[in-house]
């Protein structure tokens, strides 16, 4: 897809869900604006999103000894 046509295409924003622009011109893509960016970029610091992970049962944290 070229950049002509990603001009006209327009999603939700990551953070608050209005529509906004995908093209190539929006700094704040795929956010509508900084404002959303940095508060998306804020939760993500503060431990408010994780991603879910497996449990390992093998796993040994690095420095504990071996039994």
């Amino acid at each position: 897809m070229s950049a002509a046509d990603d001009r006209g295409r327009k999603a939700p924003c990551s953070y608050c869900g209005d529509l906004t622009s995908l093209a190539d011109d929006n700094p704040w893509r795929p956010f509508c604006s900084q404002r959303c960016k940095t508060t998306d970029l804020g939760a993500w610091l503060s431990d408010r999103y994780s991603v879910a992970a497996d449990q390992d049962d093998d796993f040994t944290p690095p420095g504990t000894p071996l039994q």
